[in-house]
């Protein structure tokens, strides 16, 4: 009898466009798909973090529909950035119940950047909010995380949806989630805008190289005019879910051990 796959979570980046991982999470429990790893990086880490640490999706929607702008981001310009993600970091650490990474019920790893040597991490270890919080941190926007001789920052910045981690946690399949917005952004009306339509356009061109071409992608199509508001969650899942309803025959079979391009046998 064969092993039933293993199957990988990778869900990248994006803002709050990342609440649609929350819209392609509920279609995949609803066809009977639940991950045996998650890597996420920038809002992804956060929707994989509180997924792997037992939040349904459904509770998820609810916990994003309620959250208040002034629970997360704390404004404290400096050098390093506009807000020092204190009280992000705080909300992510009561969320996934100060966990750690062992403890998880579904093994996540997230993912940073080091600005010293240039490179990936991947942040499987410890407490999981502390983890999250070196992977969302945009430069410019949040300050970088100081540990030890490392400054890590927004694990997107090199690999906008880690395909690649979560295949090298063993996952046989990977379903990956981009939110990158692929159209033509507006004109920027401020500094936090403008530096996130630079690392998206920068993003789009690192996403041809890194993402394998025998991965499943789930592209949500979300368009939302501020990119760090907390405001229109019910759009951006309803088109997770939208997405994710598009490529449910070959979730299906690939999930199930099928080849999507033969008919069923009988």
């Amino acid at each position: 009898m064969n092993r039933k796959p293993k199957v990988g979570l990778a869900l990248g980046g994006g803002a709050s466009r990342g609440f649609a991982h929350i819209g392609v999470i509920q279609v995949l429990e609803d066809i009977g798909i639940k991950p045996d790893y998650i890597a996420g990086s920038s809002m992804g880490a956060i929707i994989g973090a509180l997924y792997a640490a037992g939040a349904t999706p459904y509770m998820m929607e609810g916990i994003a529909n309620n959250v208040n702008a002034k629970l997360c981001y704390d404004v404290g310009f400096s050098k390093k950035g506009l807000m020092r993600g204190k009280r992000l970091e705080e909300l992510i650490q009561l969320l996934t119940r100060d966990m750690d990474f062992k403890d998880l019920p579904i093994p996540l790893a997230v993912t940073a950047v080091d600005l010293i040597t240039n490179k990936r991490v991947v942040i499987n270890e410890g407490k999981v909010y502390k983890g999250v919080r070196a992977s969302i941190s945009i430069p410019g926007v949040f300050h970088p995380v100081m540990d030890g001789d490392r400054v890590l920052i927004d694990g997107g910045i090199l690999e906008r949806v880690p395909v690649r981690v979560v295949r090298e946690m063993g996952a046989d399949i990977v379903i990956g989630v981009d939110v990158a917005f692929h159209g033509k952004h507006r004109p920027p009306e401020n500094f936090v805008e403008t530096i996130l339509q630079a690392i998206e356009a920068m993003d789009l061109e690192i996403l041809k190289l890194t993402i394998p071409t025998d991965d499943i992608m789930i592209r949500p199509e979300v368009y939302l005019p501020n990119p760090m508001s907390l405001e229109n969650v019910d759009v951006a899942v309803e088109a997770g879910k939208e997405a994710a309803l598009k490529s449910v025959d070959q979730l299906k079979a690939l999930t199930q051990g099928q080849d999507p391009e033969q008919e069923p046998k009988e």
